[in-house]
């Protein structure tokens, strides 16, 4: 009897251990221990081995599925939580750049005024790309040095004079928003900003083309900051900020292209003159005129006086 309970007590102690080695030691031991003293009552001895076996498989079995199914649950959860921060994240992007708000024709409209910038940065890379060609290789893909800087000059006075337009109409919106009463009547402070715009534009036509460009950019960030703060201070509808960006970080990486691709220009193609190069040059021929006039004068004089 105290043989039978030792081993049941050892069989219990087993199953209660978490631990899968302190369960195969402590069973193994006491069914050791029970044989090698119920010598005199082999009866005894089946019963208590049976029983340490019979509990001890199923509790490791037991043991090692509960381990590896927590483990399991732990890693998908995981999973499943940073799959559901990465959606959040995507969401919350999309719904940041949306554009659906923006009325359709306002957006075809926009998206159409922005051709032309493209249209020109491509064609000014192109034409950059063949007159390197023509410096470095002899001779061009397309077309030859001469054609394609010819192309290119027609190009610059178009991104430029069409650059200088969108200015002015970006600064004219301001004018209509404070006609129509958008957020109240701002009078003076919102006519200035309407004007800045072309006082900025047009003086950029006598610039030469690079820092033509880059003033022109300069111009439209900062007419973009403008427009924002303006629509999210109920100046301007809440979507003209975002419609803004898009339309400004298309324009603007058109005259980055533009100057990257007059940048790459190999340098034995000669330099544009610039404006105070040209009015040099102007004064120079007046003066030219000036003096053939003198002595045009002089001369009738004399064969008048003969």
């Amino acid at each position: 009897m105290l043989y039978r309970m030792s081993a049941a007590r050892a069989a219990f102690r087993a199953a209660a251990n978490p631990n899968a080695a302190a369960v195969r030691s402590a069973v193994s031991g006491n069914v050791f221990r029970a044989q090698l003293t119920s010598i005199a009552r082999p009866s005894l001895r089946t019963p208590a081995s049976k029983l340490a076996l019979a509990v001890h498989k199923p509790v490791t079995t037991a043991l090692v599925r509960y381990s590896s199914n927590k483990a399991q649950v732990t890693h998908e959860d995981e999973d499943v939580d940073m799959m559901a921060g990465v959606k959040n994240d995507v969401k919350v992007i999309k719904e940041t750049f949306t554009l659906d708000e923006v009325p359709k024709e306002a957006l075809y409209f926009g998206l159409a005024g922005v051709i032309p910038y493209l249209a020109t940065s491509i064609n000014t890379c192109y034409l950059a790309w063949e007159i390197n060609n023509q410096a470095l290789g002899g001779s061009g893909f397309l077309l030859s040095a001469d054609t394609a800087s010819l192309l290119l000059h027609l190009t610059e006075p178009i991104q430029v004079g069409y650059g200088a337009v969108i200015l002015s109409f970006l600064g004219a919106i301001h004018w209509g928003l404070e006609w129509a009463g958008y957020g109240g009547k701002h009078g003076f402070r919102r006519y200035a900003t309407g004007c800045i715009a072309p006082a900025v534009a047009w003086p950029t036509l006598l610039l030469p083309v690079e820092y033509a460009l880059i003033t022109q950019f300069l111009a439209f960030t900062f007419l973009y900051y403008n427009d924002a703060r303006a629509a999210s201070r109920g100046l301007a509808p809440h979507w003209y900020g975002m419609y803004r960006f898009v339309l400004t970080f298309i324009v603007g990486a058109s005259i980055v292209a533009t100057l990257i691709g007059r940048e790459r220009i190999s340098q034995s193609v000669s330099e544009e003159h610039t404006i105070s190069e040209k009015i040099q040059a102007l004064l120079f021929l007046r003066k030219k005129e000036i003096e053939e006039a003198k002595l045009r004068a002089e001369e009738e004089k004399n064969a008048s006086a003969e």
